[in-house]
């Protein structure tokens, strides 16, 4: 088969030009030629002020609220467009927006360096060894899984009240003593970068655009989320409603999450199942589905508290709630997957390929999972843990509930 080969430049109407705080000298001759020619320029009001000189079409800033749909730009279509975006387009910028509308084909891209690489040669950090996340217009939890020891992060902030409340952050959960960077309008004349500490940060009149860095250090009691599944149980504030972390490993080692799945966990009591199936990978998705409206509310406090405030709960009782929702590519059923139709509901959800886990510690829910390995297969498990727990003066073993598990993957 031939190579394809790329589109003409006519075919490329859309350009989007990166652009940092030093406007229109950090422009290449491409990136000024794209702006002047173009009949239509869209980008922020800092944006377009930066280039004002340049544009000779006309000049549109984004909407308020910002319009996700683009629909402004794709009216253009066909005519000579260009948007501005903060540095590279398609680092938690506007281009990746633009791409879900915009064939490739049809788009010519010129990035400036990101506020991350700017960042990390201002601190001389390898950027490959630095965890990046965007808090902008984000809850600042997001930075929780990240909280290493030792770990170094750059954290694109929201506004100029960001640094300080992510320093407020560290210090309640342990991790004062880590180290702060602002670096506030980078490559711009107003460029500053202002060092300290946690637990005395006090800066004022912080520049709006910035990026944190932290160079973490904790403390003993520090909130440290482990990366291995199966965290302590103290970690999930439960009213006992809780899969314990031995039966959490092994069940997340069971369902085999793959980047960018979606979960469905029925029964989700306190969301510890979906909430370490998210904590794999900043793509995984799931919803818990809750009967119960105070343990629904209670893994929604679980979900932020450990940083994956997108996790979804629904709060109604399978099956019927579980009518509508997107195609899981795995399911977990913890509570309630006696009642009936809800194990006929899961299987038929899941598509060919995903994989259904089911726990079981009633004998009645045991005996429907014996039933439903029976008629489609797949594996059968018995789990069993034992605890040392003082007897007296000695200590003794004080076994937990058995769990049996049926672990499935649909032809």
């Amino acid at each position: 088969m031939p190579a394809e080969r790329e589109n003409s430049a006519a075919a490329r109407w859309l350009t989007i030009v990166g652009i940092g705080e030093d406007g229109v000298e950090g422009l290449g001759d491409e990136a000024k030629r794209c702006i002047a020619t173009a009949q239509v320029v869209f980008g922020g009001k800092r944006h377009l002020a930066l280039v004002d000189g340049l544009v000779t079409g006309a000049a549109k800033p984004w909407p308020a609220p910002f319009d996700a749909g683009m629909r402004a730009v794709l009216a253009f279509s066909g005519r000579p467009v260009c948007v501005l975006a903060s540095g590279d387009p398609f680092c938690h910028g506007v281009g990746t927006t633009l791409a879900r509308h915009v064939p490739v084909a049809e788009m010519r891209v010129l990035p400036a360096p990101s506020a991350f690489s700017l960042a990390a040669s201002r601190l001389g950090w390898a950027l490959p060894d630095v965890r990046t996340v965007s808090l902008h217009g984000k809850p600042i939890d997001l930075i929780r899984p990240l909280l290493h020891p030792k770990a170094h992060i750059l954290a694109l902030t929201s506004d100029g009240d960001g640094p300080a409340a992510v320093a407020k952050l560290l210090r309640e959960l342990g991790f004062g003593l880590s180290r702060l960077t602002v670096l506030e309008a980078l490559g711009g004349p107003s460029e500053r970068l202002t060092t300290t500490i946690a637990d005395t940060f006090d800066l004022k009149n912080i520049n709006p655009l910035n990026v944190l860095a932290v160079e973490v250090e904790s403390n003993f009691e520090a909130r440290i989320l482990p990366l291995a599944p199966g965290m302590p149980d103290k970690l999930f504030e439960n009213d006992g409603q809780i899969t314990k972390r031995e039966i959490r490993a092994v069940t997340l080692s069971s369902l085999a999450p793959r980047r960018g799945e979606l979960l469905w966990d029925i029964g989700g009591g306190s969301g510890s199942i979906s909430i370490e199936w998210m904590l794999r990978d900043p793509s995984m998705r799931a919803i818990a589905i809750e009967t119960n409206a105070e343990r629904a509310a209670r893994i929604a406090r679980n979900a932020s508290a450990c940083g994956v405030s997108g996790l979804t709960v629904v709060e109604g009782r399978a099956p019927e709630a579980l009518a509508g929702l997107p195609t899981p590519d795995a399911i977990f059923v913890g509570g309630g997957g006696s009642e009936p139709g809800v194990m006929d509901a899961a299987i038929a959800a899941l598509p060919s390929g995903g994989r259904l886990v089911a726990n079981a510690v009633t004998l009645e829910m045991e005996a429907l999972l014996l039933a439903l390995q029976a008629r489609h297969g797949g594996e059968l498990i018995r789990l069993s843990v034992s605890r040392a727990v003082p007897v007296g003066t000695m200590q003794g073993w004080r076994p937990a509930m058995p769990v049996t598990q049926w672990s499935w993957t649909k032809p």
